[in-house]
């Protein structure tokens, strides 16, 4: 008896779903790769230590949720999610990072103060605006920043519910002054500084989130407040408007003169819902390319093709191949963009570019990005991206609901170590399908609140998670050693920042965690011998001096690979991190540093040898390299 006869139309409209089945199947075993043992992982994890302390303490009357607008009530977890934020700096002139900026959601406070054992410097101080803030209104970061470029550290502190404020630094307080006049209503989740233009100033960019005059904290909200929710869950853009301020000083205490240059911003990166915004220099010229990790939507790589008081940007989007999802090309994703961050492997010219997403096992199973480079920066400025997605090649796909990410080397071998932040909504219920039913639901009802699940105090998603501590193994795979490291407690984390608290030349790690205490992780790694840390600085008003952002440097030392460094210190979500730079000499007692910067008239290329220790580099502007 013969079998039947597939009709060769059927034959031919089976085929590419049975191609498409053993592709899908052959990937899987593909991409299925072994995980270190528990003795390689616990030996690979003797080469770190920290120890934990306390940030801060539940204040009186600590609250776990916030007041939120009518429309909004029954998603009040949700809403109340973020705001914790942490920045690292040397408020006290000390030449040291042991001072904290610390925002906590529990009392809505921004605190100033100097780090757990550090000694009592200077009397701690709360950071509020002298007027027009109401309980409507909470911070959500505090960014440490030479505004007026006098040598001293001020603050920019973005809130929602109200335009940011900078705190100027007098000496002996501060003084408030309003970033816009009048103030308006904003929902800021992150602001980074850079000098976008090229003019040798530092400009802002502040990415809000909820739309604007979305009255998000007000439970008086009325109808003309009528919120409104992402419009998409992967091709959101009506977010609020993201801003990009160009700064030109004026003088010491005095805020700078900011102009507008938010219209430069293409319009699908000024409406997006942005939590985390990226500057690199990745083309070769000064001029930092900005990238922008989106929430519900693609992220934005944007080239700079400004000069001095014309700020240009353009998008650019990888091409996709045969093989790679869609969501995981540069430019094409629709996950969950929540931090961004650089590192340079082996030396590599161009950085791998890390961003955290949703990655819930049994919830949201995305793909946190590690977009390694395929060619030079200088393809960009003709339109291509020569990034492809290898998180999953590199053992750093999943960890959890990602917030911030940053980089270090740790154990000073001159490699970077990398830590994530991670957890949302730690209720008693799993609600993980409740969010499946509305991410599969009809865009054009998700802007409305009414169409949402509850979200309240008994909601968790991915409430469990830990911050993964990822280290490189002998294989070039990353793994997760927080578990043998003692850092696997189930922390809802925001924002971390990276400095040399203790002045011991090795960096250490600052906390910020949502709704619980926030904790600085003291760095004890004895593998290697102290690293060099170097502080950057360019010429201020009066003889002073200031963080020289932006600056670049090549570091080679004797038996180490060539070390790669920009100093973007608020690059992320909500951590800033201290204006050092940290490079593994090994066992030689120096190494070449060859720095670039950019000053008004141009930028500037030199080089510099220095012994291992701590050491405050001015760049002048007439190209000298002075330690000082």
């Amino acid at each position: 008896m013969t079998s039947p006869t597939v009709p060769k139309s059927r034959t031919a409209r089976l085929l590419p779903a049975v191609v498409a089945a053993v592709l899908v199947t052959a990937t899987g075993f593909a991409t299925a790769r072994p995980e270190l043992s528990d003795t390689e992982a616990a030996d690979l994890a003797s080469r770190y230590g920290f120890t934990s302390q306390a940030l801060n303490e539940a204040p009186p009357g600590a609250r776990s949720m916030r007041q939120v607008g009518p429309d909004v009530e029954h998603i009040r977890a949700w809403i109340s999610a973020v705001g914790a934020a942490v920045g690292l700096t040397d408020h006290d002139g000390n030449g040291r990072s042991d001072d904290v900026c610390l925002v906590d959601p529990r009392d809505d406070s921004v605190r100033l103060f100097p780090a757990p054992g550090t000694g009592d410097r200077f009397t701690p101080r709360v950071l509020v605006p002298d007027s027009d803030y109401d309980d409507t209104m909470a911070p959500m970061g505090c960014v440490p920043v030479d505004l007026d470029v006098d040598g001293d550290t001020d603050y920019v502190v973005h809130y929602w519910g109200r335009s940011p404020v900078q705190f100027l630094n007098t000496g002996d307080g501060f003084r408030a002054v309003e970033l816009i006049e009048p103030r308006q209503v904003w929902n800021s989740t992150t602001l980074n500084f850079g000098d976008v233009d090229g003019d040798g100033n530092l400009d802002l960019l502040v990415a809000n989130y909820f739309p604007d005059n979305a009255k998000v904290l007000d439970p008086d909200a009325g109808p003309d407040d009528r919120m409104r929710m992402q419009d998409s869950m992967a091709r959101a853009l009506n977010g609020g408007t993201n801003r990009l301020l160009l700064s030109r000083p004026r003088g010491a205490d005095q805020a700078p003169e900011w102009t507008d240059a938010s219209a430069a911003l293409p319009p699908e990166a000024s409406q997006a819902w942005t939590l985390a915004i990226g500057l690199q220099d990745l083309t070769g010229d000064h001029l930092p390319e900005i990238y922008q990790a989106e929430d519900f939507g693609p992220d934005h790589l944007m080239v700079n093709l400004s000069t001095p008081g014309q700020v240009r940007l353009r998008t650019v989007k990888a091409t996709r191949d045969l093989v790679s999802p869609k969501s995981t090309v540069l430019g094409h994703d629709s996950f969950k963009g929540m931090g961004v961050a650089f590192t340079y492997p082996d030396g590599a010219e161009m950085p791998t570019m890390l961003v955290s997403n949703i990655t819930a096992q049994w919830g949201l199973q995305e793909s946190n990005f590690a977009f390694t480079p395929t060619g030079p920066g200088t393809d960009l400025l003709s339109g291509d991206v020569p990034f492809i997605d290898r998180s999953e090649e590199l053992g750093l796909a999943r960890s959890g609901w990602g917030w911030d990410i940053k980089t270090a080397d740790f154990d000073g071998d001159g490699t970077d170590e990398i830590m994530q932040a991670t957890g949302f909504l730690k209720g008693e219920k799993w609600h993980w399908a409740l969010l499946q039913e509305l991410a599969l639901g009809n865009d054009q009802l998700l802007k409305y609140p009414a169409a949402w699940p509850r979200f309240g105090p008994e909601s968790n998603l991915s409430g469990d998670d830990h911050n993964p501590f990822w280290a490189r193994t002998s294989t070039g795979r990353y793994a997760d050693l927080a578990k043998h490291l003692h850092l696997d407690a189930s922390d809802n984390t925001r924002g971390l920042a990276i400095g040399d608290v203790n002045a011991d030349g090795r960096p250490d790690a600052l906390v910020a965690n949502q709704w619980q205490d926030s904790r600085l992780l003291l760095n004890t790694s004895t593998s290697q011998p102290r690293q060099t840390v170097l502080s950057l600085r360019r010429p201020a008003s009066g003889g002073a001096t200031t963080p020289a952002i932006g600056a670049q440097v090549v570091a080679q030392a004797d038996n180490q690979p060539v070390q790669r460094a920009q100093l973007f210190p608020a690059n992320g979500h909500t951590g800033v991190s201290s204006t050092e730079l940290f490079f593994a000499t090994g066992s030689g007692e120096r190494a070449e540093y060859t720095i670039s910067w950019l000053t008004p008239s141009g930028p500037r290329t030199g080089q510099i040898t220095l012994p291992t220790g701590t050491h405050s580099v001015l760049l002048g502007d007439d190209g000298k390299i002075t330690a000082v």
